[in-house]
């Protein structure tokens, strides 16, 4: 894509319903009081430096996040399997003091990670930028970009699942994006009852094209929270 792609245990024993009415707020009071996480995971042959990356994690850290900027294997030649395993092994165990934020093929790769989740774990939602399940000529440079391609257009995402695991989603989609079709944010908006930005003039929100900074992404990933 060329410049495109870029219950704790203290020893107290506590019998009866009174027990299980404190563990089950104490449990409540340590979820509230746990520190959201959040996973940036960046697009073909991206990299954590790139674009808005490095200013989103500052501006998430400042407000008490803990920011994972990943660098996925292999960048410029993406794959399935491999992408998702590693998110797995970065994210350890999901819940919902976790967030999960991708650009173009990084939403991709989070979403057939949520669809491979056991059914009893959620997240506490995801914000998609640039996402895509299909792509415009103007994404190849190459045969090979095809073939890269191939798997992540052909394989079809299994959208009930992916819907199961967290109840809200945000995209984040360029009215002149030039790889990615703008009637695609239809389908995030259908299959996952995604809220839809539609940003003027961003391009594929590459750090290529000057975009440095996103509120809109900031304040989707605020709005999980609410």
């Amino acid at each position: 894509m060329g410049q495109w792609r870029n219950g704790i245990r203290n020893g107290l024993k506590i019998r009866g319903r009174k027990a299980c009415g404190f563990n089950s707020h104490l449990a409540h009071q340590l979820s509230l009081n746990m520190q959201k996480r959040v996973f940036i995971v960046h697009g073909w042959d991206g990299y954590p430096e790139e674009g808005i990356f490095p200013w989103l994690k500052k501006e998430l850290q400042d407000r008490g996040f803990s920011v994972f900027n990943l660098s996925m294997p292999d960048p410029l030649k993406p794959q399935i399997e491999i992408w998702v395993q590693y998110l797995k092994e970065q994210i350890g165990a999901p819940d919902e003091n976790t967030i999960l934020f991708g650009h173009s093929i990084g939403a991709q790769t989070i979403l057939r990670y949520l669809e491979s989740l056991p059914k009893d774990e959620e997240i506490g939602g995801a914000v998609f930028l640039a996402g895509w399940v299909h792509l415009t000529d103007e994404a190849y440079e190459t045969d090979e970009d095809v073939e890269i391609a191939k798997s992540w257009l052909e394989i079809p995402i299994n959208w009930q699942a992916v819907k199961s695991h967290a109840d809200k989603f945000v995209g984040i989609f360029s009215d002149n994006d030039p790889v990615v079709p703008v009637s695609d944010a239809k389908i995030f908006e259908s299959e996952l009852g995604a809220k839809i930005i539609l940003e003027h003039g961003k391009e594929h929100f590459s750090g290529s094209s000057g975009i440095k900074e996103l509120p809109s992404a900031l304040e989707a990933i605020l709005s999980l929270e609410e």
